[in-house]
């Protein structure tokens, strides 16, 4: 006899989607706005590695926040979405860079974007929703 398989709710692939789409303009704005801050106020160029890796989280958290809605696995669905944040905005900057490089600030971007998004999925979830 056979079973039937439970279908995948579409609509959390929706959510890590959406998550997706909002981490990258929340993402490219602030780095547009950085590099303002950057060009005015002569920001040593140790600082901008701190600027960019706070921007990334930044715009994981709020993408995960506006979009997780769904009240189960908000630490797997955030983990997602920080994972798959990480390599769409490498490809976006490494193009407007027209540099692609893979190295160890690569992975260090990997283990933060996927804990930062654990964690704000985690958030996100268990928020109250009015």
């Amino acid at each position: 006899m056979r079973t039937k398989r439970e279908p995948v709710d579409r609509g959390y692939v929706f959510e890590i989607f959406k998550a997706n789409i909002i981490a990258l303009i929340v993402a490219l704005l602030a780095m547009l706005l950085s590099a303002l801050i950057v060009k005015l106020f002569n920001v040593s160029d140790g600082a901008i590695p701190i600027f960019n890796q706070v921007i990334k989280s930044l715009a994981i958290f709020i993408g995960c926040i506006t979009s997780l809605r769904k009240p189960k696995n908000g630490w797997l669905r955030g983990l997602i979405c920080g994972f798959i944040f990480v390599w769409l905005s490498y490809v976006i900057f490494s193009l407007i860079n027209s540099h692609f490089e893979v190295g160890l600030s690569l992975l260090n971007d990997c283990v933060l974007g996927t804990v930062t998004g654990m964690i704000s999925g985690i958030i996100a979830v268990n928020i109250k929703k009015h």
